[in-house]
């Protein structure tokens, strides 16, 4: 029993994957979040030039 304590002590594997599970689930966050301001940037872009050339008189 004292080996495999000793040998899960030694061991470093978990906390390298928790780190890196930690990594990729910021940076999902951080695409999340730029995805939707982007997304409502471009739709309220979008709106205001589909006005300006709806408002425009052919004359």
């Amino acid at each position: 029993m004292k080996r495999l304590l000793k040998q899960f002590y030694i061991s470093d594997d978990g906390a390298v994957t928790v780190d890196w599970v930690v990594l990729t689930a910021a940076i999902v966050g951080l695409a999340s979040v730029a995805y939707v301001t982007i997304e409502s940037n471009t739709n309220t872009l979008s709106s205001a030039i589909g006005g300006a050339i709806g408002g425009q008189n052919d004359f």
